[in-house]
């Protein structure tokens, strides 16, 4: 006898929810790609300025420099662009040249003490003017004067001021029965001239960023250390340093980047001299470019390539340290 099979019963089908959201449906395979949204549309024109300004005022200088120190440039190739192109030929003649050992101490030793003194003065500053105090905002306003003036400005009043002759320093100096310095004429003064009107220049800066900084520290810190006991030193390197590093941290950063391609102060007040004692690679590679009758483009732009790399690398070893503290 012929049996029926009949298929298993799985019970009432369920009902779909009319307030679920439907699915979305699979793209069609070959379909077109959806148009940009106009809030997709209005991303990109607030991002397309930034992108043309990045391009044109970084990328491509610094491709233009790159391409330089690669190829044998004179005054009519750099004309015509028809310069052959010399791989590292010019790197090595920077590194060979006589100057080279002299111009890197020089910029390592201008760049280490600015950032010492500058970090140092600014802090001190910064915490004393922490503290609430009669005219404290007017003389703090007043110490960001030389952060205002224009570098030419304040290096032509340092040159002045230091002059052998008619300088008030050497006359401060007379009245007191020292005698004079040739600050800016002497390779033995030269740089620490130029050392002293960077630090006088760049301290405002690190007390406006440290100061801050120190805004954000808690009040009840302070108050909870005085009464455990902690006087003023301790309280400074227990709570105030420690809380302070991640600032600290940027305004070195930010001081190194400037420091490194200080030019405008070294050039007016000694032009890297005398006999090349304050010259240092921000100096050298002007005064290679453009310093003399026949300008040695490719050598110059590979001493400024030496500048944007070591600047590259602090940056790198900045984040690099950043990322592990927000890790740790």
């Amino acid at each position: 006898m012929k049996q029926t099979t009949h298929p298993p019963d799985h019970g009432p089908a369920p009902v779909r929810d009319a307030t679920a959201p439907a699915a979305a449906a699979p793209p069609a395979r070959g379909g077109r790609r959806p148009r940009p949204t106009s809030t997709q549309w209005a991303a990109w024109g607030f991002l397309a300025p930034v992108t043309v300004y990045l391009a044109l005022f970084y990328a491509y200088p610094l491709y233009r420099n790159l391409d330089l120190s690669l190829r044998d440039y004179t005054v009519r190739s750099f004309v015509q662009g028809d310069a052959p192109f010399t791989g590292l030929a010019n790197y090595r003649t920077v590194f060979d040249n006589p100057t080279f050992t002299p111009a890197l101490l020089h910029t390592v030793l201008f760049t280490a003490v600015c950032l010492v003194f500058q970090y140092a003065i600014g802090l001190a500053l910064a915490v004393f003017f922490n503290q609430n105090f009669p005219l404290s905002a007017t003389l703090r306003a007043l110490f960001l004067v030389p952060w205002l003036l224009p570098l030419i400005v304040s290096a032509s009043t340092w040159s002045w001021m230091l002059n052998s002759d008619s300088g008030i320093v050497n006359a401060a100096l007379h009245a007191v029965g020292i005698a004079p310095v040739n600050w800016l004429t002497s390779p033995s003064w030269s740089l620490t001239s130029v050392i002293i009107a960077n630090i006088w220049i760049g301290v405002p800066f690190n007390l406006v960023v440290l100061h801050s900084g120190l805004q954000s520290i808690p009040a009840g810190l302070y108050e909870a250390a005085a009464l455990d006991g902690a006087g003023a030193w301790r309280r400074f390197w227990s709570i105030t340093f420690p809380l302070l590093r991640p600032v600290s941290a940027i305004t070195l950063l930010l001081g190194l980047v400037y420091t490194l391609k200080v030019f405008d102060i070294i050039w007016i007040m000694t032009k890297g001299g005398p006999a090349d004692s304050s010259t240092t690679f921000a100096t050298w590679s002007y005064q290679l470019g453009f310093g003399n009758l026949l300008p040695a483009f490719g050598p110059g732009a590979a001493v400024g390539n030496l500048l944007v790399v070591a600047a590259l690398v602090f940056g790198l070893v900045y984040v690099r340290v950043q990322r592990k503290q927000a890790l740790s």
